[in-house]
């Protein structure tokens, strides 16, 4: 970072910036060295000092500071300062006050701590802004990046679709058409919508429910399938439910492929999944649950790469603005999810 700050050119908006700043500071500076007047009375004298002070503060905000504050050289950077107080202090006191005030003001050296006390604070005011400048334009770098790392690591969670699903339809829909069955069409319809929802319309960070709706309506007849006559699947969709809210995208349907294969792993037939989705006031509840069998490792039911990517993507979209229970009951396993919809 300090390497970039180093090299980064300056912008029009911190040109702008660092001439009003100068300018006022300059109008103040002007103002509380004439005693007992209301107007601001610029004279060559107020100029030059301020200039002597100008080109320091200018000098350690855009070349001192980057090269070893920002580098965190500490030592190098005391140094660098203490020497250009000491440059303008002898300037101020040995060139600039012999000759504009040779009988007063340069006749005598008032002392260290009277020179900086006089000249620390406008050197200290005008680097200190720059420095909030450089601090400010940094926080906004560190944000972009927090983003572009957020938005990396959603797009990986997004990617990770599950291989077998695609090989299992690809092979049930052979089957079908080596029958001749009148199914094939519709299996390859469906089978195009959910790869096309998977790879192209859900890049967007939220989609309309609708979307999402028909694609998990999808889903489940393909994935329905693999579990012909052996299963009894539902999929109900309240009638009230606002279809033009928005939703992130690929979250659900990872709850519904676990349904579907841990039931078929564990169970032989007499299958029931149940999927359900409502919402009120803006807030979307959804159900699942499936059946299994208890003499089969049901401990890998809550766990798995698909649940624990989607509880990362949770945490990344809604923070807060969601709520998820992952239960087993006797034979059934449920999963109950809400979260808040973007209008």
């Amino acid at each position: 970072m300090a390497k970039f700050l180093l090299k980064r050119p300056l912008g029009i908006w911190e040109i702008l910036f660092q001439i009003i700043i100068y300018f006022m500071v300059f109008i103040f500076y002007s103002f509380e060295r004439i005693e007992d007047q209301v107007e601001v009375d610029i004279i060559p004298a107020e100029i030059v000092f301020f200039l002597n002070y100008a080109v320091v503060a200018l000098f350690i905000s855009y070349w001192v500071a980057p090269r070893y504050l920002y580098t965190k050289r500490y030592l190098q950077f005391g140094l660098w300062i203490v020497g250009l107080l000491t440059l303008v202090i002898i300037l101020e006191e040995l060139v600039i006050e012999k000759i504009y005030y040779p009988d007063t003001r340069g006749s005598n050296f008032p002392g260290i701590f009277y020179s900086l006390a006089t000249i620390l604070p406008t050197i200290v005011i005008l680097s200190g802004f720059k420095f909030t400048w450089d601090a400010l334009r940094k926080q906004q770098e560190v944000d972009q990046l927090k983003d572009l790392v957020k938005q990396s690591e959603l797009q990986y969670l997004k990617s990770q679709i599950n291989p077998h699903f695609l090989f299992n339809n690809l092979n049930n829909l052979y089957a079908y058409a080596i029958e001749n069955s009148t199914r094939t069409p519709k299996i390859i319809l469906e089978l195009s919508n959910v790869l096309r929802y998977m790879l192209y319309d859900c890049k967007a960070h939220f989609v309309l429910l609708s979307k999402e709706i028909d694609h998990l309506a999808d889903y489940i007849n393909l994935n329905k399938l693999q579990l012909e006559g052996r299963a009894l699947v539902d999929f109900e969709v309240s009638e009230n439910i606002d279809l033009q809210q928005q939703i992130a995208p690929l979250i659900l349907p990872v709850f519904i492929e676990n349904a579907f294969k841990h039931s078929s792993s564990s169970l032989k037939d007499n299958i029931k999944i149940h999927v359900s989705i409502t919402s009120q006031d803006g807030v979307l509840h959804f159900k699942c649950s499936n059946s299994f069998s208890e003499q089969t490792n049901t401990n890998s039911l809550a766990q798995g790469i698909g649940l624990e990517n989607v509880k990362k993507r949770l945490d990344l979209i809604y923070g807060t603005d969601y709520s998820l229970t992952i239960d087993k009951q006797e034979q059934l396993f449920i999963v109950q999810l809400t979260m808040k919809l973007k209008s």
